[in-house]
């Protein structure tokens, strides 16, 4: 099961220990065995969530006496991992091929939980959807660090404490419980992760706890050689916003909100792209249309952010609706706009039914603009305004904002502000539930059983082959 890894450009290579990759081979004795224990993240699968059910699993599997076999599985399609780029640039970088890894639509987890195989452990969540409620019996151990909104009875185990990062806990789990078999490329997963979630360690954003701080210390303390805070930060964040190589439609859900009122569905995306590039790209509006169409919105308000640099935001605002009528509405609310002015430029457009601005008011985010778009949906102002966190009509809602806390991350990552800190699809509330299902679109397209063959050819594939070598 041993496996090397290399974090190439990000630090050295390192030999020996047990590799994630390693849980190929857990598959062979559950096809023999049996039973099943799934560690599972939440619907976000943000890093994470992700890198959390990677390595907790990887400790179970090395550390329990169950006969289960004990793996990870991503909580998304996969066709969704290339819209978290910062997780795809992690996989990258440490040589895991996502060919190795488990997706929720690709394992039917209500058939093994019917044939009584099926244990689960929830990490980075402590609340099932409702539609995996049926699954709520097959929970046995919730490792969380959000407020506990659900509690759950013996013998299932919880540990909820609030701290920055979920993987800040998995690395205690590892340390205090058998700390021999963490390896370099593991302590660089959970490295990275808490590093990113606590903004590098910096307590002028408000994330990082001292727990955080203590565990970091200890896997550097481990592995002297890890890459610097500041280098995997940084290398971490771009990612999270690199576009590079997805499609329109793509860029659109990886940032998405919606908003609805008066029998009318508006959706609006952040891009990270310059204005002039997104307008050229080839058939937009034939993208766009589709894009609307299959979801059914009316409306689609895309803002373009690239920056300064300075490191200053740049942002303008594209307006794409095959309803005249509502278009004008929507353009009238947004070149009106005194609360707050968005000062608008029109711009020019290749696309006659696209109307384009430059916005001259930077400091108006999305969150910003988002409540000028429900007033106007609503046909009057101050109709959408609800207090901060509270649920509007038809399912609309504002999210909590810190104008402190905006502040000190801005000063800490100037290239991003609140409201863009976390694109991530789907959208998640505070406990990262969305009261929806990856299955939702239908059943997975592979059995368990067809899931195990699968495995079982890979992990006899990669016992021929030598271990990946270091990037160049």
């Amino acid at each position: 099961m041993s496996l090397c890894w290399s974090l190439g450009v990000l630090g050295p290579q390192s030999t020996g220990g047990s590799g994630l990759n390693g849980f190929n081979s857990c598959f062979l004795s559950a096809k023999e065995s049996g039973p099943l224990h799934v560690v599972l993240g939440n619907e976000a699968c943000d890093l994470d969530s992700m890198v959390s059910a990677l390595t907790l699993a990887f400790y179970l599997e090395n550390t329990s006496e169950s006969k289960a076999a004990f793996v990870p599985v991503l909580n998304i399609p996969r066709s969704e991992l290339a819209l978290r780029g910062d997780n795809v640039f992690l996989l990258s970088e440490l040589n895991i091929p996502e060919s190795s890894l488990i997706f929720r639509d690709e394992i039917d987890l209500y058939a093994l939980h019917q044939t009584g195989q099926l244990t689960l452990t929830l990490v980075d969540h402590h609340i099932l959807p409702s539609s995996d409620a049926v699954l709520e019996k097959a929970v046995t151990e919730v490792l969380d660090h959000r407020p506990l909104e659900q509690q759950h009875l013996p013998p299932c185990q919880v540990t909820a404490e609030l701290v920055g990062s979920c993987a800040t806990l998995v690395a205690e789990r590892i340390l205090q419980g058998k700390p021999e078999i963490l390896d370099w490329q593991t302590a660089a997963l959970l490295h990275g992760t808490i590093i990113l979630d606590c903004v590098n360690m910096a307590p002028e954003a408000g994330k990082v706890t001292p727990k955080d701080s203590k565990y970091v210390a200890q896997l550097e303390a481990h592995f002297p050689d890890l890459p610097s805070r500041s280098n995997i930060f940084e290398s971490l964040q771009k990612s999270k916003f690199d576009v590079s190589g997805l499609t329109t439609e793509q860029m659109l859900r990886k940032d998405l909100k919606t908003i609805s009122g008066d029998g009318t569905m508006l959706a609006m995306s952040a891009i990270y792209m310059d204005l002039e590039v997104f307008l050229q790209r080839s058939n937009l509006t034939a993208e766009l249309d589709a894009f609307c169409q299959a979801r059914g919105y009316d409306a689609l308000v895309a803002m373009t952010i690239t920056f300064t640099p300075h490191n200053e935001p740049v942002r303008h605002l594209v307006v794409f609706c095959p309803s005249m009528d509502l278009q004008s509405m929507i353009c009238g609310a947004l070149e009106y706009s005194r609360s707050p002015p968005l000062n608008l430029t029109p711009a020019p457009s290749p696309h006659p039914n696209l109307r384009a601005y430059f916005q001259g008011n930077v400091h108006a985010s999305r969150k910003k603009v988002l409540p000028i778009l429900r007033d106007a949906l609503w046909g009057h102002p101050g109709a959408m305004k609800t207090p901060s966190g509270t649920p509007g009509p038809e399912g609309c809602s504002q999210e909590p904002m810190d104008d402190e806390l905006d502040k000190a991350i801005n000063t800490l990552i100037p290239e991003m502000s609140r409201d863009e800190e976390e694109p991530v699809l789907p959208p998640t509330p505070m406990n990262s539930l969305v009261d929806e299902c990856p299955l939702d679109q239908g059943l997975p397209k592979l059995s368990a059983e067809a899931i195990f063959e699968k495995c079982s050819q890979i992990t006899m594939a990669r016992s021929s082959t030598s271990p990946p070598q270091k990037k160049k």
